[in-house]
């Protein structure tokens, strides 16, 4: 895809729209964390990147361009412990 300008609120959603150009992702390898709390519940998570755009004008403390992207997270609660499930319920007219 060819970089396409456009505008795009920046560094918040709520921020003065900038200046910035879409650029297309050429390749992703997308995998999997797993995160452990504290109660003991894990997830699993993984995040796609749907687009990206290049702000006009802003950079990190190194001199790096400032990107927007276009996320897609996806959240998986893989187990939690027994003390956090729901109770088990009963079929209806099982006593």
């Amino acid at each position: 895809m060819p970089e396409r300008p456009t505008r795009i609120p920046f560094p918040l959603p709520s921020s003065p729209l900038k200046d910035a150009v879409e650029v297309g992702v050429r390749e992703s390898t997308e995998r999997w964390s797993e995160v452990t709390l504290e109660d003991g519940t894990i997830f699993r998570i993984k995040t796609s990147i749907l687009g990206a755009a290049r702000v006009a004008g802003e950079y990190d403390p190194e001199g790096n361009p400032a990107y927007a992207l276009k996320l897609n997270p996806m959240i998986v609660v893989v187990t939690a412990p027994p003390n956090l499930k729901r109770p088990a319920q009963r079929a209806p007219g099982i006593n």
